[in-house]
């Protein structure tokens, strides 16, 4: 499926698609025994591993990343795509601009998180206009759920930070039902108000190719930021 993508066949992830084929080992049979044998060392991926790490889950064709990253040269970012030709357009896009602290990663990034990244590893996750599977059979597979908090609660740094953006008001429903059980007074996460990244054209929430979509249809944007716990 391209996904109106016409030249996938162009498209070069060179030097920034992680190949899951050498980087992504299967996981060892004891892995409920040992959960942390799954984790990678994803701070190796990139050119100065001793950076900060920020997490994108849904990365679409990038916009997001190509915006930040070079505002924030002192961070590394790891895009997550599971449709392949957004990924390969992505990390094109990425390969094109230059930017040696990005790297892309085309799997199931729910799975990704819950068993591939280690404890402490990142200081923000961002979650913007995930598939909000409207239909009620397909609910389970909305990226948050219970395990997904309880993953991004371990794999965060003290303080760091879950942002979510969505257009979607039965999704948005579903996940206040969630945050209520996860933040102050009822969980360990403060919720904060979301602020839009300064690359974030005038008006936008966050300011991705889906929500450029979006804002022309008219449809409303619901965003918040849940900040894990410091340590006491």
């Amino acid at each position: 499926m391209s996904f109106g993508l016409s030249n996938v066949k162009d498209l070069d992830p060179t030097g920034v698609g992680i190949d899951l084929a050498t980087a992504v080992p299967p996981l060892p049979d004891d892995i409920l025994q040992r959960p942390s044998a799954g984790h990678l060392p994803i701070h190796s991926w990139f050119a100065d591993p001793s950076l900060p790490l920020e997490i994108e889950i849904g990365s679409g064709k990038g916009t997001f990343l190509v915006q930040q990253a070079p505002t924030q040269p002192g961070t590394n970012f790891l895009g997550i795509e599971y449709a392949h030709d957004f990924y390969l357009s992505a990390a094109d896009r990425i390969r094109r601009a230059k930017l040696p602290n990005v790297r892309m990663l085309c799997i199931d990034a729910g799975e990704f998180i819950h068993w591939r990244v280690p404890d402490g590893a990142a200081t923000v996750v961002h979650l913007y206009f995930a598939d909000p599977w409207p239909k009620t059979r397909h609910n389970r597979r909305r990226m948050v759920q219970d395990r997904f908090l309880q993953d991004c609660l371990r794999v965060l740094k003290p303080g760091g930070e879950l942002r979510i953006v969505t257009d979607h008001n039965d999704y948005w429903a579903w996940m206040e039902e969630h945050f209520a059980r996860w933040t102050k007074p009822n969980g360990p996460y403060a919720r904060v108000p979301f602020l839009s990244p300064p690359t974030a054209r005038e008006g936008e929430v966050v300011g991705t190719n889906f929500e450029r979509k979006y804002r022309v249809e008219g449809r409303d944007f619901h965003a918040t930021t849940l900040v894990a716990p410091m340590v006491p």
